[in-house]
């Protein structure tokens, strides 16, 4: 094993991750991170850049472009129609302005589990997130990982969710989205209690201690505003939200239930990834006709949505390019193959495996797509469940994928909610990388089990 390569890529991985902490813009700290592993490497710095980063970047972007780009644009209509806020504020009727955590978690999960792309629904939710806890005082600095852990951390793995993430595993083992059964089921449901229930208590010693709403610096929103805004929240939750003019929440929710219930269908005859663009078109129309009323301006919408694909799918291409050159020395091979040899049942090999390609790219689905077309076979030789290698694998994605680097998260917290790393990724870690990692070797287990 070259030692000296070893030492690059972990140089550059704690680089990639320090300066994504320090704020430094994602795509320049990709570059900078793959400069570092290629010279510690031996690689060709031209063709590290030129060719294998590049490749890595647009083998990506062309793959995954258009799900990403109906994914932001199905957000968008659902943002425009009103049809986020109407379920946000139904949910937040029901559950009530104390629960406002609980409250932008299930708007979250919503909207994910019925298609609205994991990168892009922060952008949909997050107004909604920071007028309820605006309203309830919450640290504000607990928004991202609300938001985070509610379109990520189960919904993204779960047995029939349209996220790539789910999709990506049907193409190396002939599965459908539905694939990994009863124990695919139970992990989501386990992480989404288990997260559920430690966020809820994040946030309450948060408050004990007399943490606010406190916006970061970087929010634009001032004293004034704050003070303003909660005193509109007051007068807003006096009149238990008639006041404003929403459509219907069987309407709104009508184009997420198409959306899941087409996919699942129709992936049974056809490739997964046809199908979900069938389904999200399909509920891109009938979100536009059903709320038609609310949609002032349609192609305006289809703009910004494309607009929010690109940050969000430019973020994700940027590690997955750090990740292709990664791919290319020889210590990331070494990885590989103790990561097969590993002791214990199959099917650990195949989790840590997954799980740490996706911790390197600091992408669930870059990580799947690289490491998938090296492992897939591999265990597909063994003879195991194709159902559950799929869920182990989805599951493995949505582990120690969520660092500091990973696009996603960098979006959230910045693009999105203009807050800190140091203020927010704390709690991030723990709901978005330690639950779903021990989900995930429970998983394993019972899989090898049963």
């Amino acid at each position: 094993m070259n030692i000296l390569g070893m030492i690059g890529l972990i140089a550059s991985l704690v680089i990639l991750i320090y300066l994504t902490m320090k704020g430094i813009n994602i795509i320049i700290s990709a570059i900078i991170s793959s400069v570092v592993i290629a010279i510690t490497s031996g690689l060709n710095l031209g063709t590290a850049l030129m060719d294998d980063y590049m490749t890595g970047f647009t083998d990506y972007f062309a793959s995954w472009f258009l799900v990403f780009l109906f994914g932001a644009i199905f957000g968008k209509i659902m943002d425009e129609t009103k049809s986020a806020e109407s379920i946000a504020n139904w949910i937040k009727l029901t559950l009530g302005t104390k629960r406002a955590v609980f409250a932008v978690v299930a708007a979250a999960a919503i909207m994910t589990y019925g298609g609205v792309s994991l990168f892009v629904v922060g952008f949909a939710v997050y107004p909604i997130a920071r007028s309820l806890f605006r309203a309830a005082n919450l640290p504000h600095r607990f928004i991202p990982a609300a938001l985070v852990f509610g379109s990520i951390s189960f919904t993204m793995t779960a047995p029939g969710s349209p996220e790539i993430q789910n999709i990506i595993p049907t193409e190396f083992f002939g599965t459908t989205p539905a694939a990994g059964g009863f124990i695919g089921v139970f992990s989501a449901l386990l992480i989404m209690v288990a997260g559920g229930l430690w966020l809820g208590r994040i946030v309450r010693k948060a408050v004990e201690k007399g943490e606010t709403f406190s916006p970061p610096t970087t929010s634009p929103e001032t004293a004034d505003e704050l003070a303003s805004g909660l005193a509109a929240e007051d007068q807003e939750g006096q009149h238990s939200g008639t006041a404003k003019d929403l459509p219907n929440i069987i309407l709104s929710i009508l184009p997420l239930v198409i959306v899941i219930v087409l996919l699942n269908i129709f992936s049974i005859f056809i490739n997964p990834t046809a199908s979900l663009l069938i389904a999200l078109t399909t509920g891109i129309f009938f979100a536009c006709v059903l709320m038609n009323k609310y949609l002032k301006d349609f192609w305006e919408a289809l703009a910004t949505g494309t607009q929010n694909s690109l940050v969000a799918l430019a973020n994700t291409c940027a590690v997955v390019g750090f990740g292709s050159v990664a791919a290319q020395i020889s210590a990331f091979d070494s990885v590989v193959n103790a990561v097969v040899n590993i002791p214990g049942p199959p099917l650990l090999g195949l989790a840590i495996g997954v799980t740490v390609v996706c911790g390197i790219t600091g992408s669930a689905s870059g990580g799947l797509g690289i490491a998938l077309p090296i492992l897939a076979p591999i265990y597909l030789g063994q003879g195991l469940e194709t159902g559950d290698m799929h869920r182990v694998s989805a599951l493995a994605s949505g582990g120690i994928d969520s660092l500091p680097h990973n696009g996603y998260v960098v979006t959230t917290i910045r693009a999105i909610s203009g807050e800190t790393h140091k203020r927010a990724y704390g709690s991030i870690f723990k709901l978005s990388v330690v639950v779903p990692t021990v989900v995930l070797f429970l998983a394993v287990l019972l899989y090898s089990i049963f």
